[in-house]
């Protein structure tokens, strides 16, 4: 009667295991009726179960219950020396923490999980271990070592022959590594495989997670009609399964496919859905991107007041999950569609939150360099001061070795006197080169701190020091000579992105600080101010050559063309510029307001049509307004006559630069004069 139970007992967990991850609260219910029965059976069925508990708990994102879940499962295993459950609630544990953005730690229990499941005879498992270990390479961006964990699973996995979930496993996770390679062929082609493989499951559950990754294979490919397709079958096929996490996912990814159309009437009925099934569900990341989506939609419909009140819905459920670097994307996406739509002053104000945002990630990215770069140099100087420590001892033996020598033998006195004299000369030596090698440590280390390591560029910080200890910059030649900023963004830099790959930017942006090389001159200080954006600060030029600098700067880019893996990128830049100092009336405007104002002026190159350059020259009627009225709005304070503004044109992608004396591209803003001036 007893092995029967335990029998019922497996069969229910098999069951459970199989929609925990397609339908985990109601898993979860099944779970909680068993409870009694899985802690009075054996450990390998209590195991199972604590497994099931820990991945239902992740699955409705009660993290804190899932994570003591798999403490207990490992504790368990520990106890009772049970490699196969300490592998498995070590992979349980990993999952949960990913699912909270603790990657680190993720990484390190996959790891060791892997280690431990590769020492048993449980092949299930083992594939299991080996996907999560290749998953955990690919999202160090380690693809090298990623691949061939990926394709070692699918090996193993064809060795189970009573079972062909964890060849699907397996599969679909090899076709994501290969879509993250952009090895479409080879993705496509272990794609038809995992078809055929889930077809012969008659799973749902697994026919939905197949779908989802051709629908992802087909977007980057371009093929939007076949993504279409894979999400209205995934839809059919989690609507009768009663999955309805993924049918909200499902429902938003539509909505984001007809945006990619222009469809927006479409794009809002599945926003809509997706909305009401992730409002039901309290699944918070779903419901703040259907809130995106319908935001896009309105606004593409011209609906621009709906559009911005879901927009920003959105945005602030985003900002509470602090999810910063999905937030400055969607801040992006939100720029372009209010210029679409005709709001260039609310486009100019997201474009300024974005780049708010980007400052705050490439400050937070620069930080982390800085500490990885010092603890490393700390290793390294615990490790020197090891090896002398062990010289030294090395030293004492020998003097004591010595000693005793001296009290034995008289006649070798010399000789033990001659022997120390050149091991103290050897230590002399060798504290000398230590203390050489810590001074070129020093030096390389203040080096890699004023420098951006992609661009070879000064960072921001080296300028901000700079500027600090030089508040006021030397005049040259009277008043004819002044200083200058120049402030530029890359025009459609995500596009770039997303259409060539990260690397490609990369190599955009390394284009780009090349030719602001050339451009420029070797006394001009050129900033990677971040992300995307250039700062170049000129300490003497003519006042009247502000407008020549920003063509130069325009027209070097511009007719550059960029080859990347058989692909012309033809690259624009929008630029804002002042004369430094700026000053108003009598005082100067201190170096981070003038850089607001040039910051002001890009923008304004932004919302205006990209590849041009808006420069302030002056301010006017001083008396009638302030400097803060002015930064609030700078193109209302030009129109009110309190701002003195010229644009510069830039070119067509691939044309050489006009003659150095042209200014057929330089186009003076005279401002409406003010009623009664």
């Amino acid at each position: 009667m007893l092995a029967f139970a335990q029998t019922t007992l497996d069969r229910e967990l098999s069951s459970i295991s199989e929609q925990v991850r397609f339908m985990p609260d109601q898993a979860l219910t099944r779970l909680q009726k068993i409870d009694a029965e899985a802690r009075s059976a054996s450990p390998a069925v209590y195991g199972e179960y604590l497994v099931q508990v820990a991945y239902a708990w992740r699955g409705i994102n009660s993290f804190e219950r899932s994570l003591q879940a798999a403490d207990e499962l490992i504790s368990f295993a520990r106890a009772g020396k049970d490699n196969v459950l300490l592998a498995k609630g070590m992979l349980a544990r990993a999952y949960t923490l990913s699912r909270m953005s603790e990657h680190k730690a993720s990484h390190q229990l996959a790891f060791e999980a892997e280690r431990i499941a590769n020492a048993t005879n449980d092949l299930a498992l083992r594939v299991q271990a080996t996907i999560t270990s290749g998953q955990s390479y690919a999202e160090q961006g380690n693809f090298p070592n990623a691949l061939p964990k990926l394709q070692h699973a699918v090996d193993l996995a064809r060795g189970i022959e009573s079972d062909l979930t964890p060849l699907a496993s397996a599969l679909n996770a090899l076709v994501q590594i290969y879509v993250q390679l952009k090895e479409y062929d080879k993705g496509w082609a272990v794609q038809e495989e995992s078809m055929q493989v889930v077809r012969k499951l008659q799973s749902p559950g697994r026919m939905a997670l197949a779908l989802t990754t051709e629908y992802g294979l087909a977007i980057d490919t371009h093929q939007t009609d076949r993504a279409m397709r894979a999400l209205l079958n995934n839809l059919e096929v989690v609507r009768k399964l009663g999955a309805q996490r993924m049918v909200a996912t499902t429902l938003v990814n539509l909505s984001d496919i007809y945006l990619k159309k222009g469809d927006y009437p479409r794009a809002l009925r599945f926003g809509t859905e997706s909305l009401n099934a992730a409002l039901s569900l309290h699944d918070t990341h779903t419901e703040a991107t259907a809130r995106i989506n319908i935001g896009q939609a309105y606004l593409g419909m011209g609906r621009v007041a709906d559009g911005k009140k879901s927009f920003e819905l959105g945005l602030a459920t985003y900002e509470k999950l602090g999810d910063k670097p999905e937030l400055q994307i969607i801040l992006s996406e939100y720029g372009s569609s209010l210029e679409r739509a005709g709001d260039h002053v609310a486009a100019i104000a997201a474009y300024h939150r974005e780049r708010k945002l980007s400052n705050e990630l490439f400050e937070d990215e620069r930080r982390k360099a800085v500490l990885e770069l010092q603890e490393k140099y700390e290793a390294e100087k615990k490790q020197r001061q090891i090896d002398q420590l062990s010289h030294e001892n090395l030293v004492k033996g020998a003097e004591l070795d010595n000693r005793r020598l001296q009290q034995r033998v008289w006649w070798l006195l010399a000789v033990v006197f001659a022997l120390v004299a050149v091991i103290v000369g050897l230590l002399y030596r060798k504290v000398r080169q230590a203390n050489a090698q810590l001074e070129v440590k020093n030096l390389e280390l203040k080096q890699q701190s004023s420098l951006d390591p992609l661009t070879s560029l000064y960072n921001r910080r080296h300028f901000q020091e700079f500027m600090r200890a030089h508040n006021v910059v030397e005049r040259r030649g009277g008043d004819d000579m002044v200083g200058a900023l120049f402030l530029l963004d890359v025009d459609h830099f995500k596009h770039i992105n997303d259409t060539h790959g990260h690397a490609a930017g990369d190599a955009v942006l390394k284009m780009i600080a090349a030719q602001l090389r050339i451009a420029l001159r070797e006394t001009d200080m050129i900033v990677r101010w971040g992300g995307e954006e250039f700062l170049a600060f000129l300490p003497a030029i003519p006042r009247s050559g502000l407008e020549e600098v920003a063509r130069r700067i325009l027209y070097s880019i511009s007719s550059q063309s960029l080859e990347y893996h058989g692909s012309q990128i033809n690259v624009n830049v929008s630029v804002g510029f002042a004369p430094f100092p700026l000053i108003p009336v009598n005082t100067p405007l201190p170096w981070e307001r003038a850089v607001n104002l040039v910051d002001m002026a890009l923008y304004l190159a932004k919302a205006h049509g990209r590849n041009r350059a808006y420069g302030v020259h002056g301010f006017s009627n001083f008396s009638q307004t302030t400097m803060e009225h002015i930064e609030q709005d700078l193109e209302r304070a030009w129109r009110e006559g309190f701002v003195d503004l010229s644009v510069v044109l830039g070119g067509a992608p691939g044309v050489p630069p006009p003659a150095a004396d042209a200014h057929s591209n330089v186009v003076p803003l005279k401002a409406p004069r003010k009623a009664g001036n």
